[in-house]
């Protein structure tokens, strides 16, 4: 497909054609629907996180008022486990079924499920039913590194040249354990499932990040064929991956409704999403660094253990920017698994690289120290000229733009490197930067797009839009290719019966469904031009097709604007509705050998501003500069890295989910306990996007933005927190206790 260099459309901050939609609120989200005869389901959770179900009373509950059944492992009726697949295919995190077994291996697993006339109703009978254990002590236990794992010994991630000899050689050396606490994502939408069958079909409406993987996992656990299953998200209130893969609730509010024969709509409290919905897990990593006194590494070493649930193997993939980031000549990645009674962990925004960043881009500023050199300039000296990891060469990279610009724009040259030694306004300033990339991939896609008579258009494609603006990028690849105005452009997606389209994680949504949807539209285009030279009564009828375009919804011959007829005239004169066009485009991700390297990078200056007499710290200033190919539509994008800059102070600053060691509980379930930035604690935040498109990638040359915004920022606030106070603290959150003792004490220091 040729290059796409200039456009009207493709660039040019839009306004979100769903943002009526949303403010007026005739949004539909996934519990905004009602059908007759709906019913409501509550769970019944497990009150221990390691033990066994003794015994089960549901007699009570069954008699209290509105209650229509109580379903538990002996009367749910038949639930399957997913095959083993590769690829975006049957990916479930849980994988046990809910009510499988009496074994209860995490606080808030489900066992049984209550459905009533109201919500009330089902939720008070599901708190009196009584469940006895028989429990055990729980392990939610935080330390990772140094524990015994209950699977092998860390696996080998990535290896290149003799780590080990490099650091014993090591003229200047770094070795750190840094740690992230479990995260949990927290969007105000809280997960539901409202669930529709017919006597043979599933209608599932649910909030989801991947309505067809959704789908294909949905018709596998309930034992049907997939096409008796059909998947609707319309509109997401955010997940931040927590959304991506089907979790319990939804396969109990769909054993429901075909016990029942009626809808049954169950949506999870803010105290469930704590338990059952995932979480970003807790991470420890070591990581080493050596380098000779000009500031080249010689080697990096990073070791890292997340904890997993007890079934499950999540590995969070710590060391997946760590290989190619910096140039080195020996290399040693390990990860490793620990489990714990806890539920499963899942993505969070940036998995992998966000919590690998952290440690890694610490350990830089660390090591910058040492050697007594700047940060940035550390880094530009480290370049590397290919993917050393796979000895390739990246399809685009422009790191060293992204920290020459962000240090000017942030003005780090006035930065002066001695502890405490900036001020302003009688406070105590600190300035610290990172490095971050992301990976860039395509996802298999397939998408169509119909010209119809009125002169409008409409494109389909089964992918979703989560919030970032989706709706309005199709809307604008559409309208490039057409010249149909975007506000003429009917989107539809968020269903499975559609196309396949890709799933809304790893920032792969933009350049998988650009070339998907581009070449639907150009096929639809040429349908046109072939109703213009085939139908009677048509000014192009006998002329050749390539004689012929589409430029601003007419049609015309080549360069001759001045007999230019409508779209809609042509379709008239054909006597049809529409013409149509489909395509599917091929994807990168997993390519067995791939010939060049697909990632976004950036870099992210930060400054906090510290006052000792009563320890107040805020981040008052984040300077942002992304290099992600093409910015199809600035404004959302804008506003993705915003957001995710707000999410990076929240993971510095405030975030941590914590355990009863005697439960297994979280404690701090609720928005109340459970701190996050909120407008008082965002900075001000300058963005700037690189304009160096990746036609490696699509036609159009665009990366996507949803996650690199948060790569890097907590490693930039914990090295200017030590700036300003000479506390470096590697075990996230920065707690108010770390700043308040001496840096010797601090333990949160080697």
């Amino acid at each position: 497909m040729d290059q796409v260099t200039e456009s009207k459309v493709i660039g040019v901050s839009t306004p979100r054609i769903d943002g009526p939609l949303k403010v007026s609120g005739s949004a539909m989200y996934a519990s905004d629907h009602h059908f007759p005869g709906l019913l409501y389901a509550w769970p019944v959770c497990a009150t221990i996180s390691n033990g066994k179900i003794a015994h089960l009373d549901t007699a009570g509950a069954e008699k209290m008022p509105g209650v229509v059944a109580v379903y538990h492992r002996e009367n749910i009726g038949k639930l399957y486990r997913v095959p083993p697949s590769s690829g975006f295919t049957l990916i479930i995190d849980e994988k046990r079924p809910p009510l499988e077994d009496d074994t209860i291996r995490y606080y808030g697993q489900y066992v049984a499920v209550v459905v009533a006339q109201t919500v009330e109703q089902a939720r008070a009978a599901a708190e009196s039913v009584r469940v006895t254990y028989n429990k055990e002590k729980p392990d939610t236990g935080e330390k990772l590194l140094g524990t015994p794992l209950t699977t092998d010994k860390p696996d080998e991630k990535s290896k290149r040249g003799d780590t080990a000899a490099a650091l014993t050689a090591a003229r200047v050396k770094v070795d750190a354990v840094y740690k992230i606490p479990v995260e949990t994502h927290n969007p105000i939408e809280l997960h539901a499932s409202v669930a529709v069958f017919d006597g043979k079909k599933y209608t599932l409406y649910e909030t989801s990040q991947a309505v067809v993987n959704h789908r294909d996992v949905m018709a596998q656990m309930l034992g049907v064929p997939t096409e008796q299953v059909q998947v609707i998200t319309r509109f997401l209130g955010s997940g931040f991956g927590g959304k991506l893969w089907p979790w319990p609730h939804g396969l109990l509010a769909a054993a429901c409704a075909r016990n029942l024969g009626r809808p049954v709509k169950l949506v999870v409290s803010r105290q469930m999403m704590f338990q059952s919905v995932g979480h970003r897990p807790a991470i420890d990593q070591r990581i080493q660094l050596a380098a000779e006194p000009d500031g080249k590494l010689t080697a990096v070493q990073q070791d890292y253990v997340n904890h997993t649930s007890m079934l499950d193997d999540y590995d969070e993939g710590c060391g997946e920017i760590t290989p190619f980031l910096y140039s080195t000549p020996n290399l040693l990645v390990t990860g490793g698994l620990a489990r714990r009674n806890v539920g499963n962990p899942t993505a969070m925004r940036g998995p992998g690289a966000v919590p690998g960043l952290f440690a890694l881009e610490s350990a830089m500023d660390e090591l910058a120290i040492a050697l007594k050199m700047d940060p940035v300039q550390l880094r530009l000296k480290n370049e590397p000229a290919l993917d050393e990891s796979l000895n390739i060469p990246f399809s685009s990279r422009h790191m060293k733009e992204c920290l020459t610009v962000g240090a000017e724009k942030f003005g780090w040259a006035k930065r002066t490197p001695e502890i405490g030694s900036m001020k302003r306004d009688g406070l105590t300033l600190g300035w610290g930067m990172a490095a971050c990339s992301w990976l860039a991939a395509r996802i298999e896609t397939e998408a169509t797009v119909e010209l119809l008579q009125d002169g409008s258009a409409r494109v389909a494609c089964g992918t979703q839009d989560i919030g970032g603006g989706t709706y309005t990028v199709m809307a604008q690849v559409v309208s490039h290719e057409t010249g149909i105005p975007v506000n003429r452009i009917d989107v539809v997606l968020g269903d499975s019966s559609l196309p396949p389209g890709p799933i809304s994680g790893g920032s792969w949504v933009t350049a998988s469904m650009t070339p998907a949807v581009l070449g639907a539209a150009q096929n639809a285009g040429k349908a046109l031009l072939l109703a213009a030279i085939k139908s009677d009564g048509s000014p192009f009828k006998g002329k050749k097709q390539e004689d012929l375009e589409l430029v601003d919804g007419t049609v015309r011959l080549k360069g001759q604007g001045q007999d230019a007829v409508p779209m809609a005239e042509i379709l008239r004169i054909a006597k049809v509705n529409s013409v149509s066009g489909t395509n599917k485009s091929d994807g990168t991700f997993g390519a067995s050998k791939p010939k060049v390297s697909f990632h976004s990078y950036g870099a992210q200056f930060a400054e906090v501003t510290w006052q000792p007499e009563i320890a107040r710290l805020r981040v008052s200033r984040v300077v942002t500069v992304i290099d992600a190919g093409r910015i199809l539509n600035p404004r959302p994008a804008r506003n993705q890295i915003e957001g995710a800059v707000v999410m990076g102070v929240g993971m510095a600053m405030f975030e941590e989910t914590m355990y009863d060691a005697r439960s297994g509980a979280p404690i701090n379930n609720n928005l109340a306990d459970y701190v996050v930035a909120v407008n008082a604690d965002t900075p001000e935040i300058d963005v700037t996007f690189l304009d160096y498109p990746d036609y490696q990638l699509n036609a159009l040359g665009a990366r996507g933005v949803g996650e690199i915004g948060l790569a890097g920022i907590a490693a930039a606030i914990t090295s200017a927190v030590y700036h300003a106070t000479g506390i470096r603290v590697r075990d996230l959150p920065v707690r108010i206790e770390d700043l308040l003792v001496p840096a010797s004490k601090s333990a949160h220091l080697a």
